[in-house]
């Protein structure tokens, strides 16, 4: 791993199962360039680049894996590398706003994503018609496995409920939206606490 700048971080991680590199850069205020994004889970690819966006992270993931057998050791691992990239851009966290949390509707669907970056990693996780699901070849059991890599790496406390609908497209595509935009709202920087560490303790 490389050293990492303030909100810059790069990650990577090879191992006889997957190869990734993650370059993450986080929301600024100012525009990011388009993701670039390779993976060989199309589906997962969709959802970063979405994440992305809606995060306005400055985001790179070049992922290989042993697909062949099945593509539960990718997303694992991509979670984790990008967790662990999470991790690396927020420093000692100083000056974050540290919370963040957002509903997001899409069609029938409604997920709640809330979150907090006090440094305890937590994943609560109520997504239940995907359970058993595939879109295509995508099972739809790797979101959680997705997630859950994500948060012990990132140390995160993370919440994903599912307040209606469930179309198996619509919840997983909310809750990677849901998710940018909390982690966006947590990541800011907090104009009254510039500086301090986000916490009555005075460390995360």
């Amino acid at each position: 791993m490389s050293p990492s700048s303030p909100r810059r971080a790069r990650v990577e991680r090879v191992t006889r199962e997957t190869s990734i590199v993650v370059d993450l850069g986080l929301a600024d205020g100012s525009p990011p360039p388009p993701a670039s994004i390779a993976t060989p889970v199309p589906f997962l690819s969709h959802m970063l680049e979405a994440l992305a966006r809606h995060g306005a992270l400055d985001l790179a993931v070049e992922a290989r894996g042993d697909v062949e057998i099945d593509d539960h050791h990718t997303v694992e691992d991509i979670g984790l590398v990008l967790g662990a990239a999470i991790d690396r851009a927020l420093g000692d966290r100083r000056g974050i706003t540290r919370f963040g949390h957002f509903a997001l509707a899409m069609d029938e669907t409604l997920v709640e994503c809330a979150l907090d970056l006090g440094g305890r990693p937590y994943l609560v996780y109520e997504l239940g018609p995907l359970a058993g699901r595939r879109l295509g070849s995508f099972e739809c059991d790797l979101v959680r496995e997705f997630f859950q890599a994500l948060v012990v790496q990132a140390r995160m406390n993370l919440h994903l409920h599912l307040r209606a609908g469930g179309n198996p497209h619509h919840v997983i595509e909310a809750a990677f939206k849901g998710f940018a935009r909390a982690l966006r709202m947590a990541t800011t920087p907090d104009p009254a606490a510039a500086g301090e560490v986000p916490s009555t303790k005075g460390d995360l």
